[in-house]
C-alpha cells in the first residue's frame, strides 16, 4: 500500500466512526454521554483535518511529514477522578439504546484501529510514524468507549477490572 492509499484509505474510516459519534448524539438520552460522544466526534473530525492536510502536502510535494496530532481522551488520572461521580450518576439508570450504540461504536473503533496497525511494518519509518500516533490516539478512544460501555452494561468490569467477583461471595 501506498502512503496516498494509506491516507485515503485513514480518511474512509475517520470519517466513518466521526460520522457514527455523530449521529449517535441525538439518540442519547443522557447529557454526560452526549457531551463525551460531542468530544469524540470532534476529535475524530480534527482526525479527518489532520490527514486531509497531510494528503494535501503529498499531492503537493511528495513527502508527507508527520506533524503534531493532539487528542481529547482524558488521562488515566482524570479517568480515576471521575469514576465516582459517574457512579453516582448511572447507578438506577436504564441505559439500553445507549448500550446499543456503545458496541456500534466500538466495533467501528476496533476496526479502525485494527487498520492502523496493519499499516506498520509496511510502510516507510516517516509513514509509520504517522500512523503510530493513530494507533495510539484510537487505542485510546476504544478504552473509553469500552469503559462506558462496561459500566452502563453492569457487566462487573470497569476498564478491564473486576469491579466484584462470584468467587468471593459466601
Amino acid at each position: 500500500m501506498t502512503i496516498e492509499e494509506a491516507i485515503k484509505t485513514a480518511l474512509e474510516y475517520e470519517n466513518k466512526v466521526r460520522d457514527l459519534y455523530r449521529a449517535s448524539i441525538p439518540k442519547t438520552a443522557d447529557g454526560t454521554g452526549k457531551r463525551m460522544l460531542q468530544v469524540l466526534s470532534e476529535d475524530e473530525q480534527r482526525h479527518v483535518e489532520y490527514l486531509e492536510s497531510r494528503l494535501d502536502e503529498w499531492k503537493k510535494t511528495g513527502k508527507v511529514t508527520v506533524a503534531r496530532l493532539d487528542t481529547t481522551v482524558p488521562s488515566a488520572q482524570s479517568i480515576r477522578q471521575g469514576v465516582e461521580k459517574l457512579e453516582k450518576r448511572m447507578s438506577d439508570k436504564d441505559f439500553g439504546a445507549e448500550i446499543e450504540l456503545l458496541k456500534k461504536i466500538r466495533d467501528v473503533e476496533a476496526e479502525t484501529s485494527s487498520f492502523y496497525k496493519s499499516l506498520l511494518g509496511k510502510l516507510d519509518a516517516d509513514s509509520e510514524r504517522l500512523f503510530q500516533r493513530f494507533v495510539e490516539i484510537e487505542d485510546g478512544h476504544l478504552a473509553t468507549v469500552q469503559a462506558e460501555l462496561d459500566y452502563v452494561s453492569k457487566s462487573g468490569y470497569w476498564f478491564d477490572f473486576n469491579e466484584f467477583s462470584m468467587e468471593s461471595a459466601p
